[in-house]
């Protein structure tokens, strides 16, 4: 077994432990208050932990966004974080050939592209996230605007409305 295999537990209790009780905004902080626990990860190592834990990114109010975890009590579970993600953070959508892009609010992008990946909806193959844009590789090309039509639904930016 490989030492950050046996370290996993112990890190993401800690994650757990500091996104309930700091303001965590982006990886890199995430990661250095791992540090300060004088835990040591890689920042590919805390991305697999975010998506393992399932943190969504939440608003702060001020136009900001931090890690949290999905409250299942206000009716976000895991087959309805797609849908209030897509409301809450996709601004846009559009298709070419294969690729749909999706335009978010900055720093959303990973959290949505993770609920798609989830999803498991059998034509996306892949994605791909920036800070606001996430790419989605679709399968067969001639399901890429369907796609698009589905994510524009779940987005309220169905009717031509998208900001692309």
């Amino acid at each position: 077994m490989k030492k950050d295999e046996r370290m996993k537990p112990r890190r993401q209790e800690k994650i757990r432990e500091i996104v309930e009780n700091n303001i965590v905004e982006t990886q890199e902080e995430l990661t250095a208050f791992l540090r300060q626990e004088h835990i040591t990860a890689t920042q590919a190592t805390v991305s697999r932990d975010i998506k393992e834990l399932m943190l969504v990114k939440v608003p702060t109010g001020d136009g900001r966004s931090r890690y949290a975890f999905p409250k299942a009590e206000n009716g976000v579970r895991r087959e309805n974080r797609l849908e209030a993600l897509f409301a809450d953070a996709v601004t846009g959508v559009d298709a070419s050939g294969n690729l749909v892009v999706l335009r978010t609010l900055p720093g959303m992008a990973n959290a949505v592209a993770s609920a798609l990946d989830t999803a498991q909806w059998k034509n996306i193959i892949g994605t791909v996230a920036g800070d606001d844009t996430i790419l989605a590789v679709i399968k067969p090309e001639s399901a890429a605007s369907t796609v698009a039509e589905r994510m524009k639904v779940l987005s309220g930016a169905a009717g031509g409305n998208a900001v692309c």
